[in-house]
């Protein structure tokens, strides 16, 4: 199946409110223009600097999310860009994404990334962390970023209950934030092989890959 017919094909399944991010990391630009003719225009990278390259060289209507893990030091390379940011896991992250912002007269819409999977190798904040930031008077001082809402990943496992059991919880801390922030909108959670169960479980915002580009190759 090509791209196009990959991306057709997951479109045409989602409900209205489900926003797809095509997760382009380590594919050539070539598949993304496939995707792009196609419609598409919001991809996701974990690389700053592979996203900086490929925002360069593409049409300048795309949206580029940070999908990965952030690391402030690079944070420079997107903030004149980049759409949405996807996985802060603390508010010294959230400050330096504030200040680079500010430099290009911004606003960077950022995620809150809460730790719902067992594993210690998938980073995040607790709901109860993320409350507090949001509670906080640093945070209300910051004017060139937003947070916009949350994002989760799932323990990595065949276990469908139990990925379903982390999804509902990262639905419910999303309704716990959203009761005291009512400008909380995006739950992205979902990646190829369980998003339409976290569609089920409330997500507004997945993640897809290899099911639109086909199998990376980390060669």
């Amino acid at each position: 199946m090509s791209i196009s017919n990959n991306l057709n094909n997951i479109k045409s399944q989602l409900p209205e409110q489900v926003t797809l991010v095509a997760v382009s990391k380590t594919k050539p630009i070539s598949y993304l223009m496939e995707a792009y003719q196609a419609g598409q225009r919001i991809f996701g990278e974990n690389k700053i600097q592979e996203m900086a390259e490929k925002h360069k060289q593409m049409p300048k209507d795309i949206q580029w999310h940070m999908i990965g893990h952030v690391q402030r030091n690079k944070v420079k390379y997107m903030a004149s860009f980049v759409s949405l940011i996807h996985g802060v896991e603390n508010f010294k992250t959230l400050k330096e994404i504030n200040k680079q912002a500010k430099k290009y007269n911004r606003i960077i819409d950022c995620l809150l990334q809460i730790k719902i999977a067992s594993e210690d190798s998938k980073f995040g904040m607790s709901a109860s962390d993320a409350s507090d930031i949001l509670e906080s008077n640093e945070f209300s001082e910051l004017k060139n970023m937003k947070v916009v809402g949350v994002m989760g990943m799932a323990t990595f496992t065949e276990n469908r209950e139990q990925i379903k059991k982390e999804f509902i919880q990262l639905k419910s801390s999303f309704i716990h934030l959203k009761s005291l922030h009512p400008e909380l909108e995006i739950i992205s959670m979902g990646m190829s092989g369980d998003y339409q169960l976290a569609i089920a479980c409330g997500s507004t915002m997945i993640r897809v890959g290899s099911s639109i580009f086909g199998e990376r190759n980390y060669n």
